[in-house]
């Protein structure tokens, strides 16, 4: 799972930002982001290091978390059209939006399967968030959960077998983990607190995840069946939205510790936590690119 433009409740209201560029960052590599640029959020992308930005999106209504394909050519995201998001893709350079859901309820949070062949999302078309499952073309929309709770952010395994999700269906909101038909749901986190927002390791063996239980969003990780759930960061503001580096040495998360959100990256072991933006108001939602 991605950092994702989520609030506490369901989104945060953005607000632009101006990066200065950390020359100790590498220089490989290319993130996708939101941001609020002429007054209503954009799809952006940008250096690891924070050069070289670019507006993707460029429409008059709300793009937010943008997520790539596996072979980086294009890009989903949910957009606000009609009064209500649907999922959109397009290829990297913004070229050939195309809208692949047209539903009254919010369709959200898309996330490309590990052979690009579909899009996971949840959608709120039959009156509360379920987990759905679509081509990439946008065909054969299938309902993967059915449950009078909530099911949202989804997020595949590197096999592709497999998909994390948060829900409240305990009561707070937990961390699952299903085959990726829907079946055999397993609750990973099982704490009275929030735990939600699950991102896979690349390896597929640790899930990295935002947990309340000490009192305000932390980054936590744990095993992929729920063993050693470990704290990795320690800060009195929010730590929200973790996704992992490409080759799982790093996980990057978003944090408002500096007074507003910046993206920042650590290892592994929640060591070396530093800035990758450094920035006079607000950016979300990073994605890295394959």
């Amino acid at each position: 799972m991605k950092c994702r433009t989520v609030p506490i409740t369901l989104f945060i209201v953005l607000t632009a930002c101006a990066t200065q560029v950390d020359e100790t960052q590498p220089e490989n590599g290319r993130i996708a982001f939101d941001t609020v640029r002429g007054g209503n959020l954009e799809i952006y992308s940008m250096s690891f290091n924070g050069r070289d930005e670019t507006n993707l999106t460029q429409r008059s209504q709300d793009d937010m978390n943008p997520d790539w394909s596996p072979d980086g050519s294009k890009i989903a995201w949910e957009a606000y059209q009609g009064g209500n998001t649907e999922i959109y893709v397009m290829n990297a350079d913004g070229s050939e939006q195309v809208r692949l859901t047209d539903q009254l309820g919010d369709d959200a949070s898309p996330e490309w399967s590990p052979d690009g062949g579909r899009i996971v999302f949840y959608s709120k078309r039959d009156g509360n968030a379920e987990i759905y499952v679509m081509n990439a073309d946008g065909s054969e929309q299938e309902r993967l959960t059915d449950d009078p709770a909530a099911d949202a952010y989804p997020t595949w395994s590197p096999d592709g077998n497999r998909i994390a999700f948060t829900t409240d269906r305990d009561g707070d909101k937990d961390v699952y983990v299903m085959d990726a038909d829907g079946s055999n749901p397993v609750n990973l986190t099982s704490n009275a607190a929030v735990d939600w927002l699950p991102a896979w390791s690349p390896d597929g063996t640790r899930i990295v995840f935002v947990s309340e239980r000490d009192g305000n969003g932390e980054i936590y990780i744990m095993d992929a069946d729920g063993g050693n759930q470990t704290r990795l960061t320690d800060d009195p503001a929010p730590d929200y939205s973790p996704t992992w580096a490409l080759d799982g040495s790093q996980i990057i998360f978003c944090s408002s510790r500096s007074g507003h959100s910046d993206i920042y990256a650590m290892n592994v072991d929640g060591s070396n936590q530093r800035k990758l933006t450094h920035s006079s108001s607000e950016r979300y939602s990073p994605d890295w690119k394959p």
